[in-house]
């Protein structure tokens, strides 16, 4: 009898296993949709539509950017923990700031950061900055904290993912004025609000900055991390300013519904880490300020993990409820 139900597990295994590998050497017989869980025309999307088109190229088919914009990227993060788990609907994100920061931040998460997703692997990192509008009087952080204090309230900045404003909470906190957050649905909205003078400060990505700054529309005080970002060489961390504000590095990776065949899920990552060797891709990450990151999807994973214990110290030494 037990020899009987052996030998029927072991049959059911190796039809399954077969089916599997089968099943990845035709992948990919069709497209691909890569989801960026971010509105269109922004750093992000930016991103998104570079990998995919690098992706394409690789597999022979057509990968096709979907925006599903929505509460800091967890619906389009949702979509992809949903959708059917045969390679065919990956997401490109920033993993770091979602899936790690995500249950810290938020009361209840629609999908499971650990459990609903497989890693594909590393992308690259992003470093995030402390951005006013030129026209104030202030042209480092110690003079904005300055100037914070001596406005003495209705001083607000913008919140438009979870490192800025968590890295926001860091920064009032450490200086002890009672900065109001304003909330917003993408970086640009954020940063059309610093232009028009609504809002005193605002962290924000390197890769959305990059341009405006070097245009002169805004000007970079700091960067909130543990060391300068080679695309703005010059501009201090807030530690080396005398501000004890550090926030975990955002890192952005591919993802892959749970249960996604480890067959495909290593041509993915073979993919991705053929494309981060790319000399295009270099340029790309030069140009738009991001650093490489090329690890693996077993290193993504133990990273991701890694992140969400650090993510909650720095929520907790905030002060940040929730919401």
């Amino acid at each position: 009898m037990i020899r009987n139900i052996a030998n029927v597990v072991g049959f059911v295994l190796i039809v399954v296993l077969g089916s599997s590998a089968a099943f990845s050497q035709t992948y990919p017989n069709k497209e691909i949709h890569a989801i960026c869980p971010f509105p269109p025309a922004n750093g992000a999307d930016l991103i998104v539509r570079y990998y995919a088109g690098k992706l394409a190229e690789l597999s022979g088919k057509a990968v096709i950017t979907e925006n599903r914009p929505g509460a800091n990227g967890i619906v389009g993060t949702e979509a992809v923990a949903r959708a059917k788990p045969d390679g065919y609907t990956i997401g490109i994100s920033p993993v770091s700031s979602i899936l790690a920061a995500g249950p810290h931040v938020m009361k209840k998460l629609p999908f499971d950061p650990l459990n609903d997703f497989e890693l594909i692997g590393t992308l690259l990192t992003v470093a995030f900055v402390v951005v006013v509008n030129p026209s104030k009087p202030v042209q480092t952080i110690s003079e904005l904290t300055k100037y914070l204090k001596e406005k003495k309230g209705g001083s607000f900045y913008g919140g438009a993912s979870n490192n800025s404003i968590i890295a926001s909470e860091l920064y009032k906190k450490a200086i002890g004025v009672d900065v109001q957050r304003v909330n917003y649905r993408t970086p640009v909205d954020a940063l059309n609000d610093l232009a028009s003078g609504s809002i005193d400060f605002y962290i924000t990505d390197v890769g959305s900055a990059l341009p405006h700054i070097a245009a002169g529309r805004y000007r970079a005080l700091a960067i909130v991390g543990a060391k300068r970002t080679s695309s703005l060489p010059d501009i201090p961390t807030m530690i080396e300013s005398g501000i004890p504000v550090e926030i975990p590095g955002g890192w952005w990776g591919g993802i892959a519904p749970a249960r996604t065949p480890k067959p495909i899920i290593d041509k993915l990552t073979t993919w991705f880490e053929q494309i981060s060797a790319l000399p295009a891709t270099t340029e790309f990450i030069k140009t738009y300020g991001f650093d490489l990151m090329a690890e693996n999807a077993t290193t993504a994973r133990a990273l991701l993990v890694h992140d969400t214990e650090l993510w909650g110290e720095y929520v907790r030494r905030a002060g940040f409820e929730p919401q």
